[in-house]
């Protein structure tokens, strides 16, 4: 297929991006699941890992170590030195500490300070369905210091809620939720999940973008898969970093960046499927770790049916 002019010339640029994020020896979260997808649209990929664990912690054991600040900044001064810390991007992810996460914000105002035209997607990893997995002191770190720096924030609907301080109900909700936000100076928020109701058969996601004054809003309606996936938003941040850079369109990003999501999870629930009738009915966590790499072409070029929807 043809790629417009705007897409050849954006393919051509030298994007570096420096991802902050969990690393997995074996599975898919964190930078396992940003490092390849970027790579393979073209990004150059430099990866802090603000843990290395011997697996995601789903599992009945996990193993590993925990990067302090005082690690975090030592790295971060060895790239400075040298001067390889020029970044076109920046995507951070699971933090666990505050002095860590605090650390991620300095290096990331000294990057915009440097490249203004530098941007930065947040996604605010602090917890799902109204539980924190994060300190509680994160919270106020994201809402203060990090959503305030970040071009993209990708956060849940109780990450949503927890930032906007407002509770999120139905889709005015949303919008006014988005819109606390977007008042704080965040050009681009996507609310990756909602579901209205238990009994939902989709999973609603809503993009917002307002710069100079104009807001424009969609939502997209995907099709649940009924099974129990880690690292889909870890996927989903860095997809859309990619496809908003590439398309300088949010509909036509996140079209795509769900288009490669769903691709990549449908490919896992039937391979996890065939490794459920296999074992006579057990399917286990690592039978449901993503299959990125067997997903190759969902990632450089996805094809989906899912479109979204203007909602203004």
């Amino acid at each position: 297929p043809l790629r417009s002019a705007s897409n050849c010339r954006s393919m051509a640029r030298d994007y570096r991006v420096l991802s902050v994020q969990s690393h997995v020896v074996s599975g898919y979260v964190g930078n396992k699941c940003a490092c390849f997808p970027l790579q393979t649209l073209g990004f150059e990929v430099d990866f802090i890992n603000s843990v290395q664990f011997s697996n995601h912690t789903g599992y009945p054991v996990f193993k590993g170590q925990v990067l302090n600040a005082e690690e975090l900044v030592e790295l971060y001064e060895g790239l400075k030195l040298n001067r390889i810390n020029k970044y076109s991007h920046v995507l951070t992810g699971y933090v666990a500490s505050e002095s860590f996460l605090n650390k991620v914000a300095d290096i990331v105002q000294e990057l915009k300070e440097e490249n203004p035209s530098l941007m930065y997607v947040c996604d605010p990893v602090m917890g799902d369905n109204g539980k924190l997995y994060v300190p509680p002191g994160l919270v106020s770190i994201y809402r203060e210091r990090l959503v305030l720096l970040a071009d993209v924030v990708t956060p849940n609907q109780f990450e949503l809620e927890l930032l906007s301080n407002k509770t999120i109900t139905t889709e005015s909700s949303v919008l006014e939720a988005m819109d606390v936000l977007h008042e704080r100076g965040i050009p681009i928020v996507v609310l990756t999940s909602y579901r209205p109701s238990e009994s939902s058969k989709e999973i609603l996601l809503y993009g917002s973008s307002k710069k100079g004054g104009q807001r424009s809003a969609v939502k997209i309606e995907i099709p649940l898969i009924v099974a129990s996936f880690t690292g889909t938003g870890d996927l989903l941040a860095a997809c859309l970093l990619a496809w908003i850079t590439r398309t300088n369109n949010l509909k036509e990003a996140l079209e795509k960046a769900v288009a490669t999501v769903q691709g990549v999870l449908l490919k896992t629930f039937k391979h996890s499927s065939e490794k459920e009738k296999e074992a006579e009915g057990s399917v286990t966590k690592a039978a449901l770790e993503l299959r990125l790499v067997q997903s190759k072409e969902h990632i450089e070029n996805p094809h989906s049916d899912i479109r979204a929807v203007r909602i203004y």
